[in-house]
Formats: structure tokens, C-alpha cells, sequence
């Protein structure tokens, strides 16, 4: 006889933990307002530009603090409280946006501005992203790493379905100052559910190394397991070919579908839609065995499907591929960080997940500029047509030639 009652503790285990519970509502609330902000200021740099080139320029100024500051900021996660660090990297955030906001309601905004605010907002994730991803493990325990990932995910791309659509149709109807503002208040979510968790005491760790061997000894570590290296090469990859297409979206709407920034949500919207489909298999399967040969297959998967999306001019072909790729993208990225979690040791975890970070935001940028500068001298479905096959032929290569991988 089935027993509904596992089954529920299974798909949702992490649940039964308070301060995840806390966790969980306060993200819901400032994801909404990260995509909303994210999608406004994608279409107003292309409105303002009308240059797809300057799409990735603004893509790639992210990352710039990541490629920089990362190994040093999981270095400071792995020494300091991980909630102190979030309650400033999110107030910062906090105050990014509404600096925006506010250039933007006076009609100071400037494509050149975008481009510093941006860099400041990649420098403030730059600390948040290791510090939030090894939070997870203090929240939920080993145990309930995986589910939490996914569930995670789902709350990612539950936001990226809704909150790119609300920015289309409130950039279209509000314009995009509003976006902003929305964002700046969204935060407020995260610092009252960070406020209110109870966490025992920071346990303060003496260490007689410098931040800088903390460092070393981290990459050291890493060198040594030739599992976690393939794995970040996954996720280098599809960050920079893969999650970067989404740069190109504020160009296919207008140049490919002949939309406008209500488009442009629906593109971003439809992927989510996707991802949040692909997070709720997941937690189904978040305790399943074998998680290795899932990612390999979805790694094969999503540039399929990309290459397909490449061919459309039709919103609804357009949106119905985004939605299938958008499944197989969010499987290969949460598979990557929960088997990189599930490895590591928790006195390497910060250190670990700052190299992780460093890969997945640092070559998104550099995707972003280089499907920038391919839709600028080509056009868009032929930027994504080249980098779709070369991500193919990557994730072909990976599975022929390190089945250790699938195995996992």
C-alpha cells in the first residue's frame, strides 16, 4: 500500500525545518522583485541603445566583481555569521535599486549608468551568492540538502514564471522606474526572515592560516577531486552558453517577433514556467540515486532544444521551446550545485560554493558580451545557433569521455 504521508515528507522534507520556512517566504517576496528589475533593465538598455552589443556590455560589467572578489568572499563565508553577511549584501541590494529607481523617475538614467549600477550590483553578489548557497546546509542539515535545492529552484523559477511577465506589463503600462521600486521594496521579505530566524551562536573557527592560504588550500582542494572540477565545467559552460542566451531576449522580441517590453516578459516568463516544472520533478527526486546520469542527459537536452528555439519567428513556437529548454537548463544547473553540495566537506563548503559562484556569474557575463557582439555583427538566432552547438558538442564530449559523472 502507498503511503501518501512519505511521499509528502519526501517532495517537501525541508519544510519541517523553521528557519527555511522563514527562508523560503522572505525569498519568495524580493525574487519577484530581483526578475522584475532584471527584465526592466534589460529592455531599457536596449531602448536606450537599441543596440544588442550594449545588452552584453551591461551583462559582462556583473561579473567583473565576481571574477575579482569570489575566492575571497568564500573565504569570508567560511569565517564569518552567514546571516550578518546576508542582512548587508542585501541591504546593499536594497539600496542599489532604489537609487535607480530614483535616476530613473528623474529622467537622469543613462545607458552608462546601468553599466556602474550593474558592476555594484555584481560586487554585492559577489559576497551573498556563497554566503546564501552554504546557508542551505545550516538550515536543513545533509539530509535535506538536495530537496531544499530544489525547492529552491522552484522558488527561483516560480519568480522568473511570474515576475518578468508583471515587469512587461508595468514597464509597458508604468514604465521602468516602477520596476525598480518594486524591487527596492521586495527586499524587505528577505531581511524580516533573516531577522526573525533563531540560530545558535556563530561557533567562531581560530585559524592560524591567512584569508589568502584559506584560499590556496580551497583551489587545492578542489584540484584534488576530479568529480567537482568536471562538474564546475558544466556549469562554467552552460552559464556562459547556456543561461547567457537569455541576454538576447529585449533583441529577439523586437527584431525577431516585432513585440514590444510586454514580449519580452512573456519570453523570460515562458522559461520560468519551464524551470519552476523542471524544480517540481526534482524535489520529486531529490532523493533518488544516480543524480549524475540526470544531469548528463539534461546537459544533452538543453542545447537541443536551444537550437530549435534558434529556428522559430512565431511567439507561441518561440515560448513553447523556452518552456521545454527552460526544464532541462534548471536540471542541469540545480544538479550541478546539489552534487558539488553533496561532495564537498562542510570546512571547504564556503570556499567550494565561491568558486561555484565564480563560474556560474562570472561566465554568464562573459556569454552575455559574446552573444552580445555575435547578434550585433550576425543577428540573434544565429548568435544562438553557434553557442547552442557548441554547448551540444561539449555536453556530447563530457558524456563519452568522463563517465565518472553519469555515475555519480
Amino acid at each position: 500500500m502507498f503511503k501518501r504521508t512519505t511521499g509528502k515528507r519526501s517532495y517537501f522534507a525541508a519544510f519541517k525545518h523553521p528557519n527555511y520556512r522563514l527562508w523560503v517566504v522572505g525569498q519568495l517576496i524580493s525574487l519577484f522583485g530581483t526578475w522584475m528589475q532584471a527584465t526592466a533593465e534589460g529592455f531599457l538598455v536596449f531602448e536606450l541603445t537599441h543596440s544588442p552589443a550594449w545588452l552584453g556590455y551591461v551583462g559582462f560589467a556583473a561579473g567583473i566583481p565576481v571574477w575579482l572578489f569570489s575566492s575571497y568572499a568564500g573565504s569570508i563565508a567560511d569565517r564569518y555569521p552567514k546571516r550578518t553577511i546576508l542582512m548587508i549584501t542585501q541591504g546593499v541590494m536594497m539600496a542599489l535599486a532604489f537609487s535607480t529607481a530614483t535616476l530613473t523617475f528623474l529622467g537622469w538614467i543613462t545607458p552608462h549608468l546601468l553599466l556602474f549600477f550593474s558592476f555594484m550590483l555584481g560586487m554585492a553578489n559577489t559576497f551573498d551568492a556563497p554566503v546564501r548557497q552554504a546557508f542551505v546546509v545550516e538550515m536543513v542539515g545533509r539530509e535535506d540538502l538536495m530537496n531544499a535545492i530544489a525547492i529552491n529552484s522552484g522558488m527561483t523559477n516560480g519568480a522568473t514564471a511570474v515576475g518578468p511577465a508583471m515587469a512587461g506589463v508595468t514597464y509597458a503600462l508604468f514604465g521602468p522606474a516602477w520596476c525598480f521600486t518594486m524591487n527596492g521594496i521586495s527586499f524587505i521579505g528577505t531581511l524580516t526572515a533573516l531577522y526573525m530566524m533563531k540560530l545558535p551562536p556563530h561557533e567562531k573557527i581560530e585559524r592560524k592560516s591567512s584569508i589568502i592560504e584559506d584560499i590556496k588550500d580551497g583551489f587545492r582542494y578542489i584540484k584534488g577531486k576530479p568529480v567537482m572540477l568536471a562538474i564546475i565545467l558544466v556549469v562554467a559552460f552552460n552559464s556562459a552558453l547556456g543561461l547567457a542566451f537569455a541576454t538576447l531576449f529585449p533583441a529577439w522580441a523586437v527584431k525577431v517577433l516585432n513585440g514590444d517590453a510586454a514580449t519580452n516578459g512573456f519570453l523570460q516568463s515562458s522559461r520560468g514556467i519551464g524551470s519552476l516544472l523542471g524544480a517540481l520533478v526534482m524535489a520529486m527526486l531529490s532523493r533518488t540515486k544516480r543524480m549524475g546520469m540526470f544531469l548528463s542527459i539534461s546537459m544533452m537536452a538543453f542545447p537541443v532544444f536551444l537550437l530549435l528555439f534558434s529556428l522559430t519567428d512565431t511567439l507561441f513556437a518561440s515560448l513553447s521551446l523556452l518552456l521545454i529548454a527552460g526544464f532541462f537548463l534548471l536540471f542541469v544547473i540545480s544538479l550541478s550545485n546539489g552534487l558539488l553540495q553533496l561532495l564537498v566537506a562542510d570546512e571547504y563548503r564556503g570556499r567550494v560554493m565561491s568558486v561555484h559562484t565564480m563560474t556560474f556569474f562570472g561566465m554568464t557575463p562573459v556569454g552575455a558580451f559574446i552573444y552580445g557582439q555575435l547578434a550585433d555583427h550576425l543577428s540573434a538566432p544565429a548568435a544562438i545557433q553557434i553557442c547552442g552547438g557548441i554547448l551540444l558538442l561539449f555536453s556530447i564530449s563530457m558524456f563519452i569521455f568522463f563517465p565518472r559523472l553519469h555515475h555519480e
